[in-house]
């Protein structure tokens, strides 16, 4: 297993209008395309309380790359994304990495 931890920090006051959008629209697109989240955080204490933090899992490489780009190419996503964000903007910024779990991590 490959995860992917993907960190949003948010433009200021636009955490709730992206956590809604998570909800109500990201997961059933993710569904669609089978992309599984592996957990979703908001940070309690940190540098900054605008940041949604998640966890996928993929299979492959490949599997990353076919899904994701599935995804953001999809029509739907693309006009759900342009009206939540008729508002502005709501993400500064995205970090993501992709990580391998060690021989003795609890997480595979």
């Amino acid at each position: 297993m490959i995860y992917e931890s993907r960190v949003y920090r948010c433009m200021p006051g636009r955490l709730p209008a992206l956590l809604k959008r998570f909800e109500t629209v990201t997961l059933k697109l993710w569904d669609k395309h089978g992309i599984r989240q592996a957990g979703f955080f908001t940070t309690l204490v940190g540098e900054s309380n605008q940041e949604l933090t998640y966890l996928l899992a993929w299979e492959s490489l490949a599997e990353r790359e076919k899904k994701w780009t599935a995804f953001l190419s999809d029509p739907e996503w693309i006009s759900a994304r342009a009206k939540t964000e008729e508002d502005g903007q709501i993400v500064l910024n995205v970090v993501n990495q992709l990580l391998v779990p060690t021989a003795f991590s609890s997480v595979k």
